[in-house]
């Protein structure tokens, strides 16, 4: 089981109850910068908010390795405010209706946070709900315990407020699982800050320069990843983000795959994901055992590896993913074994690193 020190598990418990929804991750950013920042050469961000720190390699004119993962969540938006005061929503990201009803929402007011509910008819209402299917996205409505529009006005709340669950983070039974909203990805950020921090405390320097990539937007197209490998022009790079764990119940592992809990993280194979750096991954994890599974894409990922690897001329990258079940709601789960494997492999992976190395096909 991982053992966290005192100062990374306080970060990781503040980092999680922040919220971060996709297009207002700066908060998030900010405190993620300023945890890994001791442990880099600088830190900085672009024009939408995507947050790197860089950590130069021992040599002149080294190559670099992006590390990636996403620091924005799902959440919903104020599509309206009726005459009564209740609020009818958008989704932001992958939003889950279907588990939306009777929720605590924080939505980021002008004046700070405001808390909501969305409503949840009773059930002696709603003839028994035999039977009943999952509510249409118009037919969601928060309420703010106010009686007209307003009155929510006046707590700061406008049409495109942005909310998210309210649900943080806690240790399932005393054991090995984490439960949160936004565990997904915001958990890989702190798996990649967790690197930089043991790269540092081991005295590593490595041969290619390393950049931990905070990227935004990715809950709408992997956005902020495209523009930052644009910039960056890394020579190789691994994308950081969750897959589905599917060894809970009603999962057909004939067609969603066999991924479990606590048995390390995933690497993908797909056409996306580069074989020169998917068989480095192997071989460390063989030499180093370190648990480690494996899932097929037979397309695209649907993470930021989908947007890094056709940079430019192309990145060889792939994708590695941290095990997670009930993804996209308030109890996301995941193993902090998996956590530490994740962070193990990639330490291995850095240090691996030779000036020579080039991961690009050659004829």
């Amino acid at each position: 089981m991982m053992t966290m020190n005192e100062q990374s598990a306080e970060f990781l418990s503040e980092y999680l109850e922040t919220p971060a929804p996709t297009g207002l991750e700066m908060d998030a950013q900010r405190l993620w910068a300023e945890y890994i920042k001791p442990y880099a050469d600088e830190v900085q961000c672009d024009a939408y908010g995507s947050t790197w720190a860089l950590l130069r390699g021992a040599g002149e004119n080294a190559p670099t390795l992006m590390l990636d993962a996403h620091a924005d969540e799902i959440g919903f938006s104020v599509r309206y405010i009726d005459d009564n005061g209740f609020a009818r929503v958008e989704r932001v990201g992958g939003s889950d209706v279907a588990i939306a009803r009777g929720r605590r929402i924080r939505f980021l007011g002008t004046d700070g946070d405001v808390i909501g509910i969305t409503g949840n008819t009773a059930i002696h209402l709603r003839g028994g709900a035999t039977d009943e299917k999952a509510p249409k996205l118009h037919e969601l409505y928060v309420d703010f315990g106010c009686d007209s529009r307003e009155e929510v006005e006046a707590l700061g709340i406008r049409v495109g407020s942005v909310g998210v669950y309210c649900d943080g983070p806690l240790m399932l039974n005393e054991g090995s699982r984490l439960v949160c909203r936004a565990l997904d990805d915001r958990l890989c950020g702190f798996i990649l800050a967790e690197v930089a921090r043991t790269l540092a405390e081991k005295g590593i320097k490595p041969a290619w320069n390393v950049v931990f990539a905070n990227s935004v937007q990715e809950e709408i197209g992997c956005v902020g990843a495209g523009m930052l490998a644009f910039r960056l022009q890394p020579d190789a790079a691994i994308c950081l983000d969750v897959t589905h764990a599917t060894d809970s119940p009603g999962l057909d592992k004939g067609r969603y795959g066999d991924v479990r809990l606590g048995q390390g993280g995933c690497l993908s194979f797909g056409p996306v994901c580069h074989p020169n750096v998917n068989a480095r991954l192997e071989l460390l994890a063989y030499e180093k055992e370190i648990p480690m599974q494996r899932e097929t894409s037979g397309r695209v990922t649907g993470t930021n590896t989908d947007q890094v690897y056709r940079s430019r001329s192309g990145v060889p990258a792939t994708c590695f993913s941290l095990p997670l079940r009930y993804m996209h709601s308030p109890v996301e789960t995941a193993d902090m074994r998996d956590v530490q494997s994740c962070i193990d492999l990639l330490v291995a992976f850095v240090e691996s690193l030779k000036p020579e190395d080039d991961f690009r096909h050659r004829l």
